[in-house]
């Protein structure tokens, strides 16, 4: 069959979930278990109900809809990815995948096909990992990665319990948050938050897995005191040795290769007043490569250089692992899929390894998992300049379509 989905109706979803939590900039501020998150889960909830989907939310909420296959022993295709933002994000970062699975299911009803495999399409709960750490936490979750009780206690900046703020938006389901039955292969969506599909003239991108890396965090202690009558040979300035640690990590990936990527993105200080001297500062690594081994060599690096800084300006230093991933490849089977839907949609295609975490990488504990990208503008991700093109966004979303197709059907690569 030649399958297709609509192009106009995949514009009309992607502006139509893009209005919930719209900022002024154009971009999105969804943030997990936000009222706007509670907002856009809403939607496709009444979008898969709309599709007369069988609706279950698990203890984590995350929220599948299942449409029947025609073989009782065949194993579910699994489809979507996450509606939550990054602060002030852009509008395709995840949700280009949640419409593009639920664009899949519509032409499947628009064609009255019945696919022998099962088709379930999900929304993953806090994939971004910015309010709540970490990353990809309700995946994490459903694969047993992660303890369901340690992720139900992490708070936010604010203090507030995850847990709680499941119940308060109201999607802390009864259904456990593990697998319900057999899959056959999990397919995911995104836009590639990087710029090498642009720079290679492609229009898809054909992923055959993900980086590894490591999150965490230091903690400088120095002294607080006067601004002004302090002498400067005797300070314990804890935000001079952050300064030093950050200028550190960014020389980290020099050492250890090309792919090799490390990056502070935060930092919190105390007392924080323009008249004493930084007591306390904590501030994050983000360590990312291929290759595991290099991952674990970078994060001692990493930890060195805090070393180093903290005797240099006489103050003291403790750290924090927030989270650990290893590099993961796709199954050859999804991998073909995607480049055979590509070459016979007539698309340009890179095959490319991710260098972003996405909820893929707990799947393939569970499934054969594979991936297809679509064109990130300027590479630009995770502020309100994200862009895919209308023609970018079709054009992956309907090498994704004819994939899951294949999978679904049982036609294979």
């Amino acid at each position: 069959m030649d399958f297709a989905i609509d192009r106009e109706r995949l514009v009309d979803t992607m502006r139509e979930q893009a209005e919930i939590g719209a900022t002024d900039g154009g971009g999105l501020h969804r943030l997990a278990l936000s009222e706007d998150d509670r907002r856009a889960r809403d939607w496709f909830v009444e979008q898969l109900e709309e599709l007369g989907l069988d609706v279950r939310v698990d203890e984590f909420g995350n929220t599948f809809g299942y449409r029947e296959g025609s073989d009782p022993d065949a194993g579910t295709v699994l489809l979507g990815s996450h509606l939550d933002s990054q602060p002030y994000g852009g509008i395709y970062d995840g949700a280009l995948g949640v419409v593009a699975a639920l664009e899949f299911v519509r032409e499947l009803e628009d064609r009255g096909v019945e696919t022998a495999h099962p088709v379930e399409v999900v929304n993953w709960t806090n994939e971004e990992g910015s309010r709540f750490q970490p990353a990809m936490q309700g995946s994490g979750v459903w694969v047993s990665d992660h303890d369901i009780e340690e992720e139900y206690a992490k708070t936010d900046s604010e203090g507030a319990v995850l847990e709680e703020e499941l119940e308060r938006v109201g999607y802390r389901g009864e259904v456990p948050a593990e697998p319900q039955r057999e899959y056959e292969a999990y397919l995911e969506l995104h836009i590639e938050q990087g710029p090498y599909l642009e720079s290679a003239g492609a229009d898809v991108g054909v992923v055959t897995g993900i980086v590894g890396f490591s999150w965490g965090a230091v903690t400088f202690e120095g002294e607080a005191d006067h601004a002004g009558p302090t002498p400067m040979h005797t300070r314990s300035d804890a935000l001079v040795a952050a300064s030093d640690f950050v200028t550190g990590v960014r020389r980290v990936p020099g050492a250890l290769g090309e792919r090799t990527v490390a990056t502070v993105g935060s930092v919190d200080l105390a007392p924080d007043s323009i008249n004493v001297i930084p007591e306390e500062v904590t501030v994050t690594w983000d360590l990312r490569d291929p290759d595991d081994a290099t991952i674990d060599e970078g994060r001692q690096r990493v930890l060195a250089e805090a070393d180093a800084a903290a005797a240099r300006e006489g103050v003291d230093w403790s750290f924090e692992d927030r989270m650990r991933a290893s590099p993961v490849e796709f199954a050859d089977g999804c991998v073909d899929a995607v480049q055979n839907a590509a070459d016979a949609g007539g698309y340009d295609s890179l095959r490319m390894v991710s260098g972003a975490g996405h909820d893929a990488t707990h799947m393939t504990a569970v499934m054969d998992t594979g991936m297809v990208f679509a064109v990130s503008e300027d590479g630009t991700s995770h502020n309100e300049d994200e862009y895919t093109s209308r023609d970018d966004c079709y054009s992956a979303a309907d090498t994704y379509a004819k994939a899951a197709y294949r999978l679904a059907s049982d036609e294979g690569a």
